[in-house]
C-alpha cells in the first residue's frame, strides 16, 4: 500500500481506522467474552492471540514514543502490568502530546526555535565528569545547555531525598547545643585593614538581641525530655569581622557609570566546571582574581539538618562559570575564597539568607556587595525575582520547580545542574542593565534621587549582617526556633490553660530531639500536626499514635514518650493563651509590647459604651440631633404615651439656659399634652383597660339611638296606662253583687266598653305615630342646623390646631356615667353545644391502593 501524497489523506485514513477500531472494541466489550471463552475454546484461543497482538504492538508504540521525547518507557509484559504502571504510561503520553504543541507553536510562528530539539540536544550532549581522586588536576563537567523552555514534570523534582547526611563527614561539624554566642569561623582575614585578632572581639549586643547564657544552658547528653530548659539573656556578642573594611568601603567609579552591557557567553556554547576538589579550588581562585565583577548565588537544604547546609555555590564571571560542591569534608577551606569575595564587586540576587549561609558554613564574607533585589525596588519593578530579570532581559524562561529539590543528592541530575548555572550565568548582564537604568534616574545632587546610591547603601547594610544561633527560649517563647510569633501570626490565642500546656511541652520537646538527631523540628513533628493534637486533645495512647503522621518517623517511634508528656502538662496546667498573651510581664517586655485586648463583661454585667464626643467620620459634626444636645435632663413620663406625643411633649419642654427653645409655630400648634381625666370619667381606672373588637352591625347615630330610645319609653309607658285601664274596667266589671249593675250580666255593656277600648288603642296608636313623626322632623332640622354649624366652625377653625385635650375618650366615647351600665352578660363558648342532637361518626373513606385488578370480581 502506497503511503498518500497529502497530510489531510493520511490524517482522513488513520482518523476512520481509530473510528472502526473503537467501534469493534466497544461491541467486543458488551459481549461476556468469560462465557465465550468458557463455551468455546476456539474463541479463548483467538481472543488470547488477538491480546498478546495488541499488547506487543501498544508496547512497541510506547518505547517509539518515548524514544523521540526521551523519557523511559516502562517494561510491560503482561495485562496486569497496564494497570500497575499505568502513571508511566500517562507520562510517556503527556511528553508526546507536549512535544506535538510545541511542534505546532513552532510551525505556527508562535515561538521561535533558537535551539536543538530535545532529542538532538540528548544525543549530542556528553556530560564528562572525573574524579580527582584519580587525576589531580580541574574535575570538569561539560554542562551543555539545554532547551530552556523544554517543561519538565515536577514528580521528577526529588524534594526530599532519603540519602546519607553529609554533615556526618564534616570536619568541622555545627554545633546544635551552643554554650554561647556564635563565634565568627575564620582562620584568616585577607583583604583586611583591622587584624583578625582585633576583629574578633566581643561587643555589647544590641538592643533585643537573645544570647544563650553559658550556666544556663544544658549539655548535650543532659538535653533531653525535662532537663533544664533552654533560657535566653543578654549577653554579649563577637563582631562583624569585616564591619570596619565594609564600612569603610569606596565602590569602583565604574559603578557609577553607565557602560554598553556585555553579552555573555552563549550557554549552548560554554560548559560550567563543576569544582570538588581543593585543587580545583585553588585554581578558580587564579581566575577570580582576574575578574572586575563576579556572580554569586547558593543552593541550600534546611529538611535533614537543624541548622541548614549550604550544598552548592555557583560562581560565574563574564567568561565563565563555576559549580562548587559545598559538601565535601573540607568545606571549612573555602573561606579562602575571602581573598576575592572581600576584594571586587560582588553581585548577588536576594542576599537576604546567602550572607547569614555564607558566615555560617564556609567562612566567606562579602564586601563590595550589589545586590540586584534592590535595584527592582528602587526601579519599581513589577516583579522583583530572578525569574521576572531573566525574562525580561535575556528572554530565558527559568524552571524554578528545582528551586526547592534537595541539592544533597549525588551525583546531581543533569537539569539541577543546569538550572543552578542559569542563576548566575545571565547575572551580571543583568547587573548592567539595572546599573545603567539607575544611573540614568538618579540625581547625584540629590539624596532622594541618587537611586545608584541608595542601591549600594542597601547592598552595604545587607552585608554588614551576622549569623547568630538559632535562639529558643522556653519561658516566653522568643527566639527564631520559639512559638511566641507562630501562635500571633496564626492567631492560635483560643488554648486553655491545658492545650496551652501541652503546646509548650510538645513545642520544647520538638526542639531537643530536633537538635539531638540534627534534623529540622518540622521533620520530627510538623507544626499544624502539634496544633491538631492540642485542638483534638486525644483521650487515649491509641489516639495519639493516629494523629502522628507517617512522615515523622522520629515522633512515630516516641509516642510512648510523647503521651506522658501530655499528661503531664495536662496536670500542671498554667494561664490560657489569651492570659500569657495578654500579661505584660510574661515575654520579654523590653522587646515585645503586650497586646492590649478590651475586657469582655461577664454574663449579665452592664455593658457601658462611651459616647464620643467627636465623629471620627464626620469631624466637628455632631453625633446627636438638635433636640437630643439642647435637653439637660431626659423627662420621664409615668405612663407610656404615643411616640408622637412623646416626641412632641419633649419638644415643647425642652430648654436651653433657662430659656424656652424656639419651636416653629406649626410644630408648636401640634404639640400636645397628656389630657387629664375629666370629673365625669373618674369612674374609669386610669390604668389601659382591656377590651374586645367584635364584628356585628353597623352602629348607628347618637341621635337616632337617642330618639329611638325616648319612643320606646313613650310606648312603653301608653302600653302601662292602656294596662291599667283595663284591669280598672276589669275591676268594675266583677263587682260583688252589692253593686247596682253587674256587667258579667250584661253582654251589651261588654261589647261596648271592648269596643271603646279598641278606638283608645287605636286612638293611641295615632297619636304616638303623630308624636314620632314630628320628634323626627325636629331632630332633622336640628341635625341640619349643626351640620351648618359645624361646617361654619370647621371653616372657621381650618388652620387652628387640633385640642386632643378636650376630644373625647376614644375607648370611651359611648359610656354615659348618667345612665345605669347595661350589664352584659357574659360570653359562654359552650352555650349552644346542646342545641343540636347527637350524630353519629363519620364513615370512614375505603382504603386505597391495597387492592389490585387480579382480586376484582
Amino acid at each position: 500500500m502506497e503511503p498518500p501524497q497529502d497530510f489531510k489523506s493520511l490524517q482522513e485514513d488513520v482518523q476512520k481506522s481509530l473510528v472502526s477500531t473503537i467501534k469493534t472494541v466497544n461491541r467486543l466489550a458488551a459481549e461476556d467474552l468469560s462465557f465465550q471463552r468458557t463455551a468455546n475454546p476456539d474463541v479463548a484461543d483467538d481472543l488470547d492471540d488477538k491480546v498478546s497482538r495488541l499488547l506487543q504492538l501498544s508496547t512497541s508504540l510506547i518505547q517509539s514514543a518515548a524514544k523521540a521525547c526521551g523519557v523511559r518507557p516502562p517494561a510491560i509484559e503482561d495485562v496486569d502490568d497496564i494497570d500497575m504502571k499505568w502513571q508511566s504510561v500517562v507520562d510517556v503520553v503527556d511528553s508526546v502530546l507536549e512535544k506535538a504543541d510545541t511542534a505546532l507553536d513552532e510551525y505556527t510562528g508562535l515561538v521561535k526555535r533558537k535551539e536543538p530539539s530535545s532529542a538532538e540536544s540528548v544525543s549530542g550532549r556528553e556530560f564528562r565528569l572525573s574524579v580527582e581522586g584519580l587525576r589531580p588536576n580541574l574535575t570538569v563537567a561539560a554542562l551543555q545547555a539545554p532547551n530552556p523552555k523544554r517543561t519538565k514534570s515536577v514528580s521528577k523534582v526529588i524534594r526530599n531525598a532519603n540519602v546519607t547526611k553529609p554533615q556526618a563527614v564534616f570536619e568541622v561539624k555545627s554545633d546544635n547545643f551552643p554554650t554561647g554566642p556564635w563565634k565568627p569561623i575564620l582562620t584568616e582575614k585577607p583583604c583586611a585593614t583591622i587584624p583578625l585578632d582585633e576583629s574578633l572581639v566581643m561587643v555589647a549586643g544590641e538592643n533585643g538581641a537573645l544570647q544563650y547564657a553559658s550556666s544556663a544552658l544544658p549539655s548535650p547528653r543532659r538535653c533531653l525530655v525535662g532537663a533544664t530548659p533552654l533560657t535566653s539573656v543578654h549577653l554579649h556578642r563577637y563582631k562583624h569581622p569585616y564591619e570596619t573594611e565594609i564600612s569603610a568601603m569606596s565602590y569602583p567609579d565604574r559603578v557609577f557609570h553607565a557602560a554598553q552591557p556585555t553579552p555573555p557567553q552563549p550557554d549552548e556554547k560554554t560548559s560550567a566546571t563543576w569544582v570538588d576538589t581543593y585543587e580545583g579550588v585553588l585554581d578558580m581562585l587564579k581566575e577570580l582574581k582576574k575578574a572586575k565583577e563576579i556572580a554569586v548565588d547558593l543552593e541550600h537544604h534546611d529538611f535533614r539538618t537543624y541548622n541548614g547546609l549550604v550544598c552548592l555555590m555557583q560562581i560565574s564571571t563574564r567568561e565563565k562559570d563555576w559549580i562548587v560542591d559545598t559538601l565535601r569534608p573540607w568545606r571549612h577551606k573555602l573561606e579562602i575564597l575571602n581573598q576575592v569575595f572581600a576584594d571586587p564587586s560582588i553581585v548577588f540576587h536576594g542576599a537576604y539568607m546567602d550572607m547569614l549561609w555564607l558566615q555560617r558554613d564556609l567562612g566567606l564574607y562579602v564586601n563590595g556587595l550589589f545586590d540586584t533585589f534592590f535595584a527592582c525596588d528602587l526601579l519599581a519593578y513589577p516583579g522583583k525575582s530572578l525569574a521576572f530579570l531573566l525574562s525580561k532581559f535575556v528572554n530565558f524562561d527559568a524552571d524554578k520547580q528545582y528551586q526547592l529539590a534537595d541539592w544533597r543528592i549525588r551525583p546531581i541530575p543533569q537539569e539541577m545542574l543546569y538550572y543552578a548555572r542559569s542563576d548566575t550565568h545571565f547575572l551580571l548582564y543583568i547587573y548592567d542593565h539595572l546599573r545603567n537604568e539607575l544611573v540614568a534616574v538618579s540625581d547625584r545632587s540629590n539624596p532622594e534621587t541618587d537611586y545608584i546610591t541608595r542601591a549600594l547603601d542597601r547592598s552595604k547594610e545587607l552585608a554588614l549582617s551576622r549569623h547568630e544561633h538559632p535562639e529558643y527560649d522556653e519561658s516566653t517563647g522568643q527566639g527564631a526556633r520559639g512559638w511566641y510569633n507562630y501562635l500571633l501570626k496564626q492567631a492560635y490565642l483560643g488554648f486553655d490553660g491545658e492545650q496551652f500546656a501541652v503546646f509548650r511541652a510538645l513545642w520544647k520537646w520538638r526542639d531537643e530531639l530536633a537538635r539531638q538527631e540534627d534534623e529540622s523540628p518540622n521533620f520530627v513533628l510538623p507544626s499544624n500536626n502539634i496544633i491538631s493534637i492540642v485542638r483534638v486533645n486525644p483521650p487515649d495512647i491509641k489516639a495519639l499514635h493516629s494523629m502522628l503522621p507517617l512522615t515523622a518517623p522520629l515522633a512515630r517511634s516516641r509516642f510512648n514518650e510523647i503521651w506522658d508528656l501530655v499528661r503531664e502538662a495536662k496536670s500542671r496546667a498554667g494561664p490560657t493563651a489569651l492570659q500569657f498573651f495578654t500579661s505584660a510581664a510574661a515575654p520579654s517586655a523590653e522587646t515585645v509590647k503586650p497586646i492590649k485586648l478590651t475586657q469582655i463583661p461577664e454574663l449579665g454585667e452592664e455593658v457601658v459604651i462611651p459616647i464620643m464626643s467627636r465623629s471620627q467620620l464626620f469631624g466637628d459634626m455632631p453625633l446627636s440631633t438638635m433636640w437630643e444636645a439642647e435637653q439637660a435632663v431626659e423627662t420621664r413620663v409615668d405612663n407610656i404615651p404615643f411616640p408622637w406625643q412623646r416626641f412632641t411633649q419633649d419638644a415643647m419642654t425642652m430648654k436651653a439656659g433657662g430659656q424656652h427653645v424656639d419651636v416653629d409655630p406649626v410644630v408648636a400648634a401640634k404639640v400636645v399634652k397628656a389630657p387629664p381625666l375629666a370629673a365625669g370619667n373618674s369612674a374609669i381606672n386610669e390604668d389601659d383597660e382591656e377590651f374586645t373588637l367584635k364584628r356585628g352591625r353597623k352602629r348607628k347615630s347618637e341621635d337616632v339611638e337617642e330618639t329611638i330610645s325616648e319612643s320606646d319609653t313613650s310606648s312603653c309607658s301608653d302600653t302601662s296606662s292602656e294596662s291599667e285601664s283595663e284591669e280598672d274596667e276589669g275591676l268594675e266589671a266583677t263587682e260583688d253583687g252589692n253593686g247596682s249593675k253587674n256587667a258579667t250580666s250584661d253582654p251589651k255593656q261588654q261589647r261596648r266598653r271592648e269596643r271603646e277600648a279598641k278606638k283608645a288603642l287605636v286612638k293611641d296608636a295615632q297619636m304616638a305615630m303623630h308624636k314620632e313623626k314630628q320628634l323626627k322632623k325636629r331632630k332633622k332640622m336640628e341635625e341640619r342646623q349643626q351640620q351648618q354649624q359645624q361646617q361654619q366652625q370647621d371653616e372657621e377653625d381650618e388652620e387652628a390646631p387640633f385640642d386632643y385635650s378636650k376630644a373625647s375618650s376614644v375607648m370611651h366615647a359611648r359610656k354615659d356615667v348618667s345612665r345605669p351600665a347595661k350589664v352584659q352578660k357574659p360570653f359562654d363558648p359552650y352555650a349552644k353545644i346542646g342545641d343540636n342532637p347527637m350524630k353519629g361518626a363519620r364513615k370512614a373513606p375505603p382504603v386505597k391502593g391495597e387492592r389490585s385488578s387480579t382480586f376484582r370480581k
